[in-house]
């Protein structure tokens, strides 16, 4: 299980979350940041931190929002 940065984030770009992970696996793209599921340990420590709502665990993302569950691992490929 990881979490998953979804489209709120595009354009925003805050970068709390890159701050408070404590594993680094927050990556800035071009239009928003990404979570490496393999290097994530769901600790949400993003998740509270996200000014826009933009993270959520993977199972729990809204069904509207499930592609960003493959963006976020195809960025790390």
């Amino acid at each position: 299980m990881a979490l998953v940065i979804t489209s709120p984030c595009i354009g925003e770009k805050s970068g709390e979350c890159v701050e408070v992970c404590p594993v680094d696996c927050i990556e800035e793209g071009e239009d928003m940041f990404y979570i490496n599921p393999d290097v994530c340990i769901n600790c949400n420590a993003c998740e509270s931190v996200c000014p826009v709502g933009a993270i959520y665990v993977d199972d729990e993302v809204p069904d509207e929002e499930n592609e960003f569950i493959e963006l976020n691992r195809k960025f790390f490929e």
